[in-house]
C-alpha cells in the first residue's frame, strides 16, 4: 500500500487549484514498494510470487484469494486500510504477515490483524519464516537479534520484473540504509538499524541494469535516507553511475555543499535534483530538533550559501520546511516565504510537524498531553494536525499553512523560481561545459518524507 492523501477538507479543495499537491499525490502513489519487491526477490524460485496494488484490487472491485500467504506493508497514513486487508484473508484462513516501520513501532497493534508480524528489517528472517509458513507454524513474531545488523553486501536483487512498467514514473533503488542524524520526529529507517550502511557499488549497478532491461532510460529515486554520508563510497558509485546515462533524485543533508569533487560527480552522473530537510528557516525553531548534537541549528546559518553552490552546478534543491515546531510562532509562514525568496530555492516542499508512531517526538508529544487523538494514524500524512502545537493555536497553524502554500505553489511564483535558477546557471562557473544539460531537465518527481 502507497500513496498519501490529505484527510484535510480545505487542502483537498485547494489541491484542485493547485496542481502541485495533485502531482505529488500521484508520484507518491506510483512508486512500488521497494521492501516487497526486495523479499520477493529473496524468495526461492518454487515458489510463485505476485505483487499487487491496493489500489489496483480496489479498481478490480475485488480480492484476489487464492494464496497461500499473504504479505502486506503499508504507510501509517494507511495503515486500517492494510488492516481491514489482513482482517479480509484471515477470515478466509491464509495466513498474513505484516511488517514495515508502522508494524515494527507498534508491533502488538498489527498483531491483532495478522498471523505474523516482522519487526525491523525483513531480509534477515524472510527465509525462516517462509519455511515455517511451508510446514504450518509461523511465529507470531519474526525479529532478528541483536536488530539492525542485516550487512547489504548481502543484499537480494529486487524483483523489479514484477512490476508493468507503464505504471510507474520512476524506480527506487536503495544505496544506504540509516541516517547518522537523529531527528526528533524522523520515521524513517532509524526505527529499522541504528548504523549507516553502505550497500556495495557493483549491487547498485547491477539493480540499475537489471531496472534498464525494463525501462531503457528510468528515471531513478534512490530510496536513502540520506545518501553522500560516505564520500569516498559515494564518489566512487557517482563515477560508475556517470557511464549509465541516468536521470536521478535523492535525499541528502547540506553537507554536500562543502565538496566540489562530490558535486561535480554528481552533476556529471545525471542528478536532477536533491531533497534536504531544512526544517525552518530559522534557529529558535531547529534548537533541539536533531537529538545528536543539535546538528540541524548548528547548520542554519549556512543554508543559503550552501543552496547557492549546490544548485550552481546545475542540480536543484527541493528545500523541505516543517511547519509547527515548538520554536514557531504565526510569523514562521512569512519568514519561510521570504527565505525561499531570498535563497533562490528551485523547489519547496512544506508540510505539518507530524508525530509517527513511536518517534522521539509522539513519545514527548503524548508525554505532555498534545497528541490530538491517540492512534489517529489516518492523519500521519504529513498534511492533517495531529497534535497541539506550542507557539500558536491548532487554527493558526492550518490558516497560516494554507495561505503559504496558495502563494508558494502558485503558477506566478513556481515560474519565478525556476526562471531565476535558470538564469544564474547561464554564468555559473561550475556548470560549464555540461551547459547542454539545461536543455535535458525537465519536472523532477518530488516526494514528500513519509512513514
Amino acid at each position: 500500500m502507497s500513496g498519501v492523501r490529505a484527510h484535510n477538507a480545505e487542502l483537498t479543495k485547494l489541491g484542485l487549484t493547485l496542481p502541485g499537491f495533485v502531482n505529488r499525490n500521484k508520484i507518491i502513489a506510483s512508486m512500488p514498494s521497494l521492501s516487497l519487491l526486495t523479499l520477493a526477490g529473496m524468495t526461492p524460485r518454487r515458489h510463485e510470487v505476485h505483487y499487487l496494488e491496493i489500489a489496483d484490487i480496489k479498481t478490480a472491485g475485488t480480492l484476489p484469494d487464492d494464496f497461500d500467504l499473504v504479505a502486506i506493508s503499508s504507510f501509517s497514513a494507511q495503515i486500517f486500510e492494510a488492516y481491514q486487508v489482513a482482517d479480509y484473508y484471515r477470515l478466509k484462513n491464509i495466513p498474513v504477515v505484516l511488517g514495515g516501520l508502522h508494524v515494527t513501532s507498534v508491533p502488538d497493534e498489527a498483531k491483532e490483524h495478522g498471523t505474523s508480524v516482522v519487526i525491523g528489517e525483513g531480509e534477515p528472517v524472510w527465509l525462516e519464516l517462509l519455511l515455517d509458513a511451508e510446514n504450518g507454524n509461523l511465529k507470531p513474531y519474526y525479529r532478528k537479534e541483536p536488530a539492525g545488523l542485516f550487512d547489504l553486501a548481502d543484499a537480494p536483487m529486487p524483483r523489479f520484473d514484477l512490476l508493468n512498467p507503464e505504471k510507474y514514473n520512476r524506480i527506487t533503488v536503495q544505496t544506504s540504509r540509516g541516517c547518522p542524524h537523529k531527528c526528533s520526529f524522523c520515521a524513517s529507517s532509524i526505527l529499522l538499524t541504528s548504523r549507516y550502511k553502505l550497500k556495495p557499488v557493483h549491487k547498485v549497478i547491477e539493480e540499475i541494469h537489471e531496472i534498464k532491461k525494463i525501462w531503457r532510460k528510468p528515471f531513478i529515486e534512490f530510496a536513502d535516507d540520506n545518501s553522500f554520508v560516505h564520500r569516498p563510497h559515494y564518489k566512487a558509485l557517482l563515477r560508475e553511475l556517470a557511464k549509465e546515462d541516468l536521470r536521478w533524485f535523492t535525499e541528502a543533508d547540506v553537507n554536500v555543499a562543502g565538496d566540489d569533487e562530490l558535486l561535480g560527480l554528481m552533476r556529471d552522473s545525471g542528478c536532477q535534483q536533491i531533497l534536504i530537510g531544512l526544517e525552518s528557516p530559522g534557529r529558535a525553531s531547529l534548537d533541539g530538533v536533531e537529538l545528536n548534537s543539535n546538528w540541524k541549528a548548528r547548520q542554519q546559518d549556512h543554508y543559503k550559501e550552501a543552496i547557492a553552490k549546490i544548485q550552481s552546478y546545475g542540480i536543484t534543491v527541493n528545500g523541505c520546511f516543517i511547519l509547527g515546531l515548538d520554536g514557531d510562532t504565526p510569523e514562521i509562514f512569512d519568514n519561510v516565504l521570504n527565505f525561499v525568496r531570498d535563497s533562490g530555492l528551485y523547489e519547496v516542499q512544506v508540510t505539518f510537524l507530524t508525530a509517527f508512531p513511536n518517534t522521539p517526538l509522539y513519545r514527548q508529544l503524548k508525554s505532555e498531553g498534545r497528541i490530538i487523538r491517540d492512534r489517529a494514524w489516518e492523519l500521519c500524512t504529513l498534511f492533517d494536525i495531529n497534535f497541539e502545537p506550542r507557539g500558536m493555536t491548532r487554527d493558526q497553524l492550518q490558516s497560516g499553512f494554507l495561505n503559504l502554500v496558495k502563494v508558494l505553489y502558485s503558477a506566478d511564483e513556481t515560474r519565478a523560481r525556476q526562471l531565476a535558477f535558470k538564469k544564474r546557471l547561464k554564468t555559473s562557473p561550475n556548470f560549464g561545459r555540461h551547459h547542454h544539460r539545461i536543455a535535458k531537465m525537465g519536472v523532477v518527481p518530488e516526494l514528500p518524507r513519509a512513514a
